[in-house]
């Protein structure tokens, strides 16, 4: 086997590395000339000022971890800068670091610490999508999407974006493969149900619902990826019949939501949990340990 690619792909490394991309600086933005003295430096720039990267390849974001990172935010500040472009006058777009800007959101933050680059929309894409292949811990789908729209939106052949990713091109290819794999077992595989060693087996089955059969047998009885690997070679051509009962999927809280839920979770000194489905109906739970906190989050309510 090959051995793996530098650290930085060679797009990211033409575009991130070289200075006359980078226009950040602490003095004013709008009017600054890029010099030396300025390059590399980060601005403070409005959370309100900035919008999300159309290019962002995750598209799943946990919300747990993002309130952790919020209440670190708060407590800490943003310790590293995220990455934006600037487009007109107080208008900036993301390039990286959107769990950061989410976070700060949640944070009640007014400003944020930004690197602000020069950048064309090729640029954005690539930059977004190498960069976050290379240092964000992205599910499985959404790196085989990421290698997919470089791929397709640069015109690039399995082989370049191999050169541009640092990986060999047998590793975008499984990816890519992955892709195949039909709607309900992707989510799965986002969602961290199932591993990518299963979704890699299931793939080599042809048949669609034998696939998922398997999928859900592997769920409800817990299957280790050995055991999918060799019921992959058994039902590779023949049909694999379903032995368990299929469950629901649950649906995902709206990110709109979670700012609310966040700071009720700090004015209540509880953790709130919000079950929500895609209809717009679920319930809101707000734990207690005993009579006296019951009554206190009372009082609170009818504030």
């Amino acid at each position: 086997m090959g051995k793996e690619r530098g650290a930085l792909g060679r797009g990211l490394a033409s575009i991130l590395g070289t200075n006359i991309t980078d226009i950040s600086s602490n003095s004013k933005v709008e009017s600054q000339t890029i010099t030396a003295e300025n390059l590399g430096r980060f601005h403070e720039v409005n959370l309100s000022h900035i919008t999300t990267n159309p290019f962002q390849p995750r598209t799943d974001f946990n919300v747990e971890r993002l309130n952790e990172l919020a209440s670190s935010i708060e407590n800490l500040g943003v310790i590293q800068p995220i990455t934006v472009r600037k487009m007109k006058e107080q208008q900036y777009q993301l390039i990286s670091g959107e769990r950061r800007f989410r976070a700060s959101q949640l944070a009640g933050l007014i400003k944020i610490p930004a690197f602000i680059r020069i950048a064309n929309d090729q640029q954005m894409l690539e930059m977004a999508l190498v960069e976050n292949i290379q240092r964000e811990n992205l599910n499985p789908i959404e790196v085989a999407l990421s290698y997919k729209r470089l791929i397709d939106e640069i015109n690039l052949t399995q082989e370049e974006c191999s050169e541009r990713v640092g990986k060999n091109r047998s590793t975008i290819s499984n990816f890519l493969r992955l892709l195949k794999l039909p709607n309900e077992i992707q989510k799965a595989l986002i969602n961290g149900k199932i591993s990518n060693g299963h979704a890699r087996s299931l793939v080599s089955i042809k048949s669609e619902e034998s696939q998922i059969n398997l999928f859900y047998d592997i769920i409800e009885n817990g299957y280790s990826v050995r055991e999918v690997e060799q019921l992959s070679k058994e039902f590779s051509s023949k049909t694999y019949k379903q032995i368990s009962k299929v469950k629901p999927p649950k649906y995902t809280v709206p990110f709109k939501y979670q700012k609310i839920i966040h700071d009720l979770s700090k004015k209540t000194n509880t953790s709130l949990e919000l079950k929500y489905n895609e209809n717009g109906k679920g319930k809101l739970i707000i734990p207690f340990s005993n009579d006296k906190g019951l009554s206190d989050l009372i009082n609170l309510l009818n504030k």
